[in-house]
């Protein structure tokens, strides 16, 4: 394996005993598609099973310490800890864009850091981990890394923060116009779509954001806004 992927199994605190399933896990599309032999895969399918086990071990976990939430509490809490958002924020701490295997494009237009490929490439990396190490070994690696999350739904019944509320409340206080939300475009097939969605407030446009699903994009495209408004 390459020397450069070193540092973050230092990171995520896990050796591979495969290590080529590290490599393949941070290979994005764009650089798989610039091979002229074709025998480079990306980490699509990774990313797609790291979503189902990763879906599974925060829900297994609500399940087992939460028992007095409802199922609309315990899908509320799910719902923030896995997106895209927790899970870019979760990459850029371990420094996984770092390590991403980009194609010349990609890398010339900030692939690095962008959240959908930073979620993307650490849901890959969960899917690795549990090929290499087993159930046990992924669900303490995630544990691990959601640990202080968890801690705040114990403290505050909730994960992350609500940045529409917040954004609301701010423009509210300034005496401004709510936000307006619109969908301006999506990418990728249906399987694997992202959603683009701009804020805007009296028809200045503040804010661009992407995400899984409309509400998704809609909290990111929120918490880009307020920013600039408090910046």
């Amino acid at each position: 394996m390459r020397d450069e992927f070193d540092a973050l199994e230092q990171a995520i605190d896990y050796r591979f005993r495969d290590r080529g399933l590290l490599e393949h896990a941070m290979t994005h599309t764009s650089r798989a598609n610039e091979d002229a032999s074709g025998g480079v895969a990306d980490n699509e399918s990774l990313e797609f099973l790291g979503d189902a086990v990763l879906g599974f071990v925060v829900a297994d976990t609500l399940f087992r310490e939460f028992p007095h939430y409802n199922e609309g509490q315990k899908s509320k809490v799910k719902a923030a800890l896995v997106s895209t958002t927790t899970l870019a924020r979760q990459a850029e701490r371990l420094a996984i864009g770092e390590h991403l295997l980009l194609g010349r494009g990609e890398e010339k237009t900030g692939g690095r850091r962008k959240q959908a490929l930073l979620a993307d490439g650490y849901e890959a990396l969960i899917a690795a981990i549990y090929l290499d190490g087993g159930v046990e070994q992924v669900r303490a690696f995630i544990l691990r890394e959601f640990a202080l999350l968890l801690d705040e739904v114990r403290r505050d019944g909730t994960a992350g923060h609500d940045h529409k509320s917040a954004l609301q409340e701010h423009l509210q206080s300034h005496d401004r116009p709510l936000p307006e939300y619109r969908l301006t475009g999506t990418i990728g097939p249906d399987h694997h779509k992202v959603f683009q969605v701009e804020v805007s407030v009296a028809g200045e446009a503040l804010a661009e954001a992407t995400g899984k699903n409309k509400k998704e994009a809609e909290q990111e495209a929120a918490r880009l806004a307020l920013e600039k408004l408090r910046s």
